[in-house]
């Protein structure tokens, strides 16, 4: 039985990539440190849901607590590291920028080292659309270059991009990041869209709609992503160019890349606006703003890259995933 680690496994991906690998016959050690950033319960019920598998064994911790990792993959002398565990929030972190440099840049930092000691068969750590900042060439690829970030949550998540980079070229440790665009989908995060569209429109509340609605999103359904990230567990990167494929950003130095895990569309805000109207049956009172700081008009992803890896996969329509998404909330909530 192979063995992975998941850290963030509380969290909405995290939750869902473990039931997945519990489901495949992997043995998997989970780490959340729980903290309140939102509803610590909705993070108890998806670890107390794993632990009905009595091959989950889970961990309350922070990643970045000194000594930690290293000495859990030592012990445990994991086939695959899949590091989730990160503070996220583009607008969040213009109010507590010190817990992403916790969070984002210490806690790679002490998961690089654990694996520099004991390497896993690899290494995958998530990273987010949000560091194509500025760049208006779209599909994103990700060969494109990505060197001005719009938000502190998106320069941490470069930077673990360029350690985790140094660490496989010196180290030789198997690294894949990934770009996650916008994920979606049951037991979702209550600071997304979504989670806050549908608890307003089911209540009655009016919401807000940035940039005048003038907004798109590459919205990636939780289920697409989670085949995803599975699928890449065996494409560990080798050195160039011995695994080299088309569109391939494959380091030239070290056994390191970068995949886009995305839907490959990029759906107007308005007409995600009308799918979750469509599944609560109410009609939202929208409340059009301005522009927040922080964030970009629009996502794209260029998917070919992780197709030419992966194979062929699934794209839930928005109006499908959106549906399940409005029934899971009205049955975990209660309306």
């Amino acid at each position: 039985m192979r063995k992975a680690l998941v850290t963030g496994s509380a969290g909405f991906i995290g939750y869902h990539l473990a039931q997945r690998l519990l489901a495949d016959g992997w043995q998997v050690v989970g780490l959340d440190a729980m903290t309140d950033y939102y509803d610590v319960t909705l993070k108890q019920r998806r670890h107390a849901m794993l632990a009905q598998s009595p091959h989950f064994t889970a961990i309350e911790a922070r990643v970045e607590e000194p000594g930690l990792m290293s000495a859990l993959v030592a012990k445990e002398q994991f086939d695959a590291i899949i590091h989730l565990a990160a503070q996220a929030g583009v607008r969040h972190s213009i109010d507590a920028p010190r817990s992403y440099v916790e969070a984002n840049l210490i806690g790679t930092f002490d998961v690089l080292e654990a694996a520099r000691n004991t390497p896993p068969a690899h290494l995958l750590i998530a990273s987010t659309s949000s560091v194509f900042g500025a760049n208006t060439e779209m599909p994103y690829a990700e060969t494109h270059k990505a060197d001005h970030q719009m938000s502190f949550y998106a320069a941490t998540k470069k930077a673990t991009e360029a350690m985790a980079h140094s660490y496989a070229h010196l180290y030789d440790v198997p690294t894949t990041m990934f770009r996650f665009f916008t994920v979606y989908g049951p037991w979702g995060r209550p600071d997304m869209a979504l989670f806050k569209f549908t608890k307003a429109i089911l209540s009655g509340t009016p919401i807000d709609i940035y940039n005048h609605g003038d907004m798109r999103r590459d919205f990636t359904y939780i289920d697409d992503l989670i085949i995803g990230i599975t699928r890449l567990i065996d494409a560990a990167p080798t050195r160039a160019p011995a695994q080299a494929v088309a569109h391939d950003s494959l380091s030239p130095v070290a056994p390191w890349r970068v995949v886009n895990i995305g839907n490959g569309m990029s759906v107007p805000l308005m007409e995600f606006v009308a799918a979750i109207e469509a599944a609560t049956g109410r009609k939202a009172e929208k409340h059009f703003m301005d522009m927040q700081p922080g964030d970009v008009p629009a996502t794209w992803a260029d998917a070919r890259l992780l197709e030419a890896l992966t194979g062929p996969l699934p794209r839930t329509p928005v109006q499908v995933g959106v549906q399940r998404f409005v029934d899971w909330y009205r049955d975990y909530y209660g309306v």
